[in-house]
């Protein structure tokens, strides 16, 4: 997982790794990592099994937790530039889709790109990719603009994951890599056990968005 991340940066942007059997972080401020996500998902064989409240039953001491960063937390320095936030103004959860785009293999580690899509006025893009460039920890600036079906998105309006948002008449739809990437990965080559957060159920952090911030 760690050489698929450093592979694949964009998409998994990697802000810790805890050593084997590890619950605890700096990041997490004395948290347990089996606790104090808000939504899991349980993956066996590549099967989605069971999406608990928490994984103690099911923790082992092999395991290795990746912290890996999250676009959410970019959509604060938008909203403070005025860019809009469609799905924040709908009430859903971003949506997000499989893409035609491959993910750089490790080992027996491969799947699909994952984006998620924010909608926006024509006259806001630049803007948003400006302000989004300035958070690579974060997944940084999209990796697609316009025309979905050239990454392979057939329907919009029927995402892989996260809620379907409503694009106002205009506006163009745009496209970050997200953290959900692994999820894809798992779920194409079958390891024996995986945990991840469900999808738009991240870790809150300690972690100030300012520091994520770089010139």
């Amino acid at each position: 997982m760690l050489l698929f991340a450093q592979r694949n940066p964009r998409s998994c942007p990697v802000l810790g790794v805890l050593e084997a059997g590890q619950v605890e972080s700096e990041l997490l401020a004395g948290g347990d990592i089996r606790t104090d996500l808000p939504a899991y998902r349980l993956y066996r064989e590549g099967q989605l099994v069971a999406e608990p409240q928490d994984v103690l039953e099911h923790w082992r001491e092999d395991l290795v937790a990746f912290l890996i960063g999250c676009s959410f937390t970019f959509e604060t320095p938008l909203l403070a530039a005025g860019v809009p936030m469609a799905h924040m103004d709908q009430g859903v959860n971003v949506p997000m889709y499989k893409t035609s785009i491959r993910c750089r293999p490790a080992g027996a580690l491969s799947g699909p790109m994952v984006v998620s899509m924010r909608p926006l006025p024509a006259d806001r893009i630049a803007d948003a990719v400006r302000i989004t460039s300035r958070y690579p920890g974060v997944h940084g600036a999209p990796v697609h603009i316009g025309s979905p079906e050239e990454i392979g998105i057939k329907d919009l309006s029927a995402p892989d994951f996260g809620d379907a948002v409503e694009i106002p008449e205009g506006w163009t739809p745009v496209f970050w890599a997200c953290g959900v990437t692994p999820q894809a990965a798992v779920m194409e080559s079958a390891p024996e056990l995986a945990i991840s957060h469900a999808p738009g159920h991240m870790l809150i952090t300690d972690l100030p968005d300012a520091e994520l911030q770089v010139p």
